[in-house]
Order: C-alpha cells, then sequence, then structure tokens
C-alpha cells in the first residue's frame, strides 16, 4: 500500500482547493482506473488532500505513482509537474503512522479535532460502496479509527483541541463583540458535515436563530432535524440582511459576491460577519472590503487555531506511534500467510504419501500408529525452524526473501495473501485460519508449527 499526501501545511489551503475545483472530483472510482492500481480511498477535507492506494498484480510503486498523479492531474486540472512537487509519497511504516495521525486529530490545523475521524470513516465507506476498497485498505482504515478512539478514550487531546468550526464561531462571536454566539442570528449556507457540526456547537452555545440554505435544495430535512429553519433562495436576500453572522460551508454551489451582499445589506447598520469554511470558497475574497462586513476565512482559523503542546498531545502521540507499529507488524506477518499455507500444503502432500506407505507395510495397526505418530512428531519439529523464521523475516520486512527461498527449494508458487481461502489445514491434519492481527500472526507461524 502506498499514499499521496498533501496538507495544508506543506502545500498551503489555495492548492487543496484547486485539487477540489476541478472539472470533476478525484475519487476512489478515479483512481482505480489506472491499470496499476488495485485499490484505492481518497481522503479529501478542507485541511487536505489524501488518496491511498493498493498495487494491481505485476504492477510496480513507480509506474502506480505516475498513473495516479495522471489521474488526479485529469481529473484537478492542475498540471503533474506541480503535483509531483507537492504531493508526498509514502510507504510501509511511514505511511501508517501518519493514517493514523490524522485520524487522531494530531496532524490538524486545530490539534485535536474530532471532525477528522468522521471524515475518514466516510472515506473508507465511500470506497466500500463503490467497491475500490481492498482488503489491505479496509484493514489500514479500519485501523487507524481504531487508533483515534483509543486516543479519544485514553487521552484529554479532544480537550486539548478545539475543532475548525469552533474557533470560527469564536473568532465570529469576538467580531460582534460577543463572548459565545447567545442571541446572534446566523444563516449557514451548506447541508455537509461541516455545516452540521456548526449546528451542533450553535446549538450547545444557546444561539437559537439559525437558519440554513442549500444551493442543492436539501436545507429542509437538515434544517428540521438539528432544530434550524430552512430558506429558500427567494429568502435568502432578507435573511442575510438581518443576520450577525453568515457561515458557507457548501463549496459546491454558486459564490456570493460583493454585489449580493451590497445589494442585500444596503441600509442596514449592523456588523456582519462572513465566515467562509469552504476549502473552494462559498464568498469572493473581496466581500471584506465592504464597510460594515467582516470576512473570517480559513487561513484566518488555522492561523488561531492553538498549537497544543501539552502532555495530552505527547500522549496521543505515543499511542498512535504504537498502534502503527503494530499494524505494520501485523500485516508483515499476514504477508507471510500465503508462504506458510504453500509450505504446509507441500509437507501435507509429502506426509500423507508417506503415510499411506506406512499403513500398507504395517499389518499391525498398533505399530503403524506409532510410526505415523513418531513422522508427524518429526514434521512438525522441522517446520518450527521455517515457521519463525517466517515471523522474524515478516517483522523485518523481508518476506520476499522468504517467497524467493520457498521458490527455490521447493519450486513452490506463492499466492497472494489475500488469495488464501477461509480455512487451511496444518501438516498434521488440524484446521488453521490465517487471520490479521498480532496474535493471529504468532498462532499462524508458531503454534501449530511447534
Amino acid at each position: 500500500m502506498f499514499a499521496l499526501v498533501a496538507s495544508h501545511r506543506a502545500a498551503g489551503l489555495d492548492f487543496l482547493a484547486r485539487l477540489g475545483s476541478g472539472p470533476r472530483r478525484v475519487t476512489s472510482g478515479a483512481v482505480t482506473g489506472s491499470p496499476d492500481v488495485s485499490g484505492a480511498v481518497v481522503l479529501s477535507t478542507c485541511n487536505r488532500f489524501e488518496v491511498y492506494f493498493e498495487l494491481a498484480a505485476g504492477s510496480d510503486a513507480a509506474a502506480a505513482r505516475d498513473g495516479v498523479v495522471s489521474i488526479i492531474s485529469s481529473c484537478s486540472g492542475v498540471p503533474e509537474g506541480e503535483l509531483g512537487g507537492s504531493l508526498d509519497f509514502l510507504s510501509g511504516h511511514e505511511m501508517t503512522e501518519h493514517l493514523f495521525s490524522v485520524g487522531a486529530g494530531l496532524d490538524s490545523a486545530v490539534v485535536g479535532e474530532r471532525e477528522i475521524a468522521g471524515q475518514l470513516r466516510r472515506a473508507l465507506v465511500a470506497a466500500q460502496e463503490t467497491g475500490t476498497a481492498g482488503g489491505g485498505l479496509i484493514r489500514l482504515f479500519q485501523a487507524a479509527s481504531r487508533a483515534s478512539r483509543d486516543v479519544g478514550s485514553m487521552t484529554k487531546l479532544g480537550d486539548a483541541g478545539r475543532s475548525m468550526v469552533s474557533v470560527a464561531l469564536d473568532l465570529a462571536a469576538a467580531k460582534q463583540g460577543r463572548v459565545g454566539t447567545a442571541g446572534l442570528s446566523v444563516v449557514v449556507i451548506g447541508t455537509g458535515a461541516y455545516a452540521g457540526s456548526t449546528l451542533a456547537l450553535l446549538a450547545a452555545g444557546h444561539c437559537s436563530n439559525v437558519s440554513v440554505f442549500s444551493w442543492s435544495g436539501r436545507a429542509g430535512g437538515f434544517a428540521e432535524n438539528r432544530g434550524a429553519a430552512a430558506l429558500s433562495q427567494a429568502e435568502l436576500p432578507a435573511a442575510i440582511r438581518n443576520a450577525d453572522v453568515v457561515i458557507g460551508c457548501s463549496g459546491r454551489g454558486s459564490r456570493l459576491g460583493t454585489d449580493e451582499f451590497r445589494r442585500w445589506r444596503q441600509g442596514t447598520q449592523g456588523r456582519l460577519v462572513v465566515v467562509d469554511l469552504a476549502l473552494s470558497r462559498d464568498f469572493e475574497p473581496e466581500t471584506g472590503n465592504i464597510p460594515g462586513i467582516d470576512l473570517i476565512t480559513l487561513e484566518d482559523v488555522r492561523l488561531a487555531s492553538p498549537r497544543e503542546h501539552s502532555a495530552a498531545v505527547q500522549e496521543a502521540t505515543v499511542l498512535v506511534r504504537r498502534a502503527s507499529l503494530r499494524f505494520e507488524e501485523e500485516r508483515q506477518a499476514r504477508q507471510m500467510d500465503s508462504a506458510i499455507v504453500a509450505l504446509r500444503s507441500h509437507m501435507q502432500q509429502v506426509l500423507a504419501g508417506e503415510l499411506e506407505r506406512i499403513r500398507n507395510q504395517h499389518a499391525c495397526p498398533a505399530t503403524a500408529e506409532a510410526v505415523e505418530f513418531a513422522v508427524r512428531r518429526v514434521v512438525r519439529q522441522l517446520m518450527h525452524i521455517p515457521t519463525a523464521r517466517a515471523r522474524e523475516l515478516a517483522a523485518s520486512g523481508r518476506h520476499g526473501d522468504y517467497t524467493a527461498a520457498l521458490e527455490a527449494l521447493y519450486g513452490l508458487t506463492v499466492e497472494p495473501a489475500d488469495a488464501i481461502g477461509p480455512a487451511e489445514q496444518d501438516v498434521c491434519g488440524q484446521e488453521t485460519r490465517p487471520e490479521s492481527g498480532l496474535e493471529a500472526g504468532k498462532e499462524s507461524l508458531t503454534a501449530r508449527a511447534g
């Protein structure tokens, strides 16, 4: 598995906006259009753009990377040369620890924010629904979600960090000379994840005068379920005229400009705070130049977000690192499953033929059973070192050496790990199920071989 990633820190928000506002969206389905990619998950938020992908059989990492970059360029309109200098290529433990840190909120503009955990889950669900997430990617994202939950339950990182929306609301309230949003009249544009978080925080802050508008016409049910009023397009001008705060969370409809705000706010005396939380912008940047209007952008929110250096961050970092190392150990061990199954199957065939010969040669059942017991014991002992070495090589990332040795010594063809059936039998006739997980790896590689 590999990843191409760009975050707000390295690439900037304008670059991220370009990736999401091209001729068509970069989706998991689009990425798997490359012949070198067998599975993909796209994680695209206001702070980052990341593509995680698996190689197709017979493909190499460089060809797959170039293919994915080409697809991203085609969808976004960003030249391939610019993408190559802005997207980091990650693999192995570096990729795993990065995703786990992202899911825990450690890599967010607001350290500890929790929206990203839901965005990570939704990215995986979207890929699963389109059939583009392979087993390895599913395990990776599920493990990242588990690590995120552990950080949330075992540390106080969530208390240390505030969400992007809460920082934005604090800035808006301060612009209005308030502490908190209670009593303010707020218009929210959009019905996505950020809009949902916005309404939840406004309700928690006892802000009851909230209305919602959606360019796609979905405001009705969304607003009703959250105790807000839905606005039609005809009602939007009057709502903005009487509002204290307008918050844009859409990024997919028309962009409101200076002409609309001047016309709709003409003759009003109150101050209006416009908050743009959309990566591709819901409002023209010049809106903030209109007298009586303050514009708060995502960059303003990022700069105002506290950088936490507390014990909670350190604790969360340690948890994430341990979880990512454990996942990599499990992943490496899992890659040995197919090799172990191939070796066991080979030994089982040899054993079965020898046992049949023993039964035919010894008329006495007791003698045959004694010899059979001894032969099985010898085979178990012979299997111990190869399976133990498989575990050691897996931990050091040298599973290819082990596979090559089996092919050279026994002429065995080792299938990919995902091709293993749900149940195999070991050389002594006992059923074994290769599973993911460090404990399962130890079970399959040592206990039954010893």
